[in-house]
């Protein structure tokens, strides 16, 4: 996939989250109408092994609600308590938890199946990827071995 402009890691909290930011860039861009296609498919909670609904049913809100309160304006941490007051509200450890579950999946579980031939499709074969975060974040430009993205969780 293409580097996009604006679309962060997917390593990068917000609060006490990672990946809720990347959510809500795509949201922006897609809005924007500058979220290339390839990355449409995979808006949302429609599908349930994808990472928006995962984080989605993780924060207990719909991700139309959450798309909705997004455009309605606002930074980052703002959205974010919007979705725990309305949503299912999250302890500092059920945070640590989902941190640590999102950036190994696909390391023997469900998601391993597809990982294999992601890395081949995405001619990344020979990078050190073992996880579905792994595979986006090398896909993108980064490269979060060097710069041991997962100490920042």
């Amino acid at each position: 996939m293409p580097h996009v402009p604006g679309l962060r890691s997917c390593y990068t909290k917000v609060g006490r989250l990672v990946y809720f930011g990347r959510m809500l860039d795509k949201i922006r861009l897609h809005a924007a109408g500058q979220l290339p296609a390839e990355y449409q498919k995979n808006l949302g909670d429609a599908q349930t092994l994808v990472l928006d609904g995962r984080c989605c049913r993780f924060l207990g809100v719909r991700y139309a609600d959450l798309r909705e309160r997004v455009l309605a304006g606002g930074i980052d941490e703002e959205v974010l308590a919007w979705a725990h007051t309305h949503g299912t509200p999250r302890t500092d450890e059920e945070c640590h938890i989902w941190n640590r579950f999102i950036v190994k999946l696909g390391w023997r579980d469900e998601r391993s199946g597809v990982l294999p031939q992601r890395i081949i499709d995405s001619g990344l074969t020979g990078k050190p990827i073992e996880t579905i975060i792994d595979h986006i974040e090398y896909d993108e430009g980064r490269d979060p071995v060097a710069t041991k993205a997962w100490d920042g969780i």
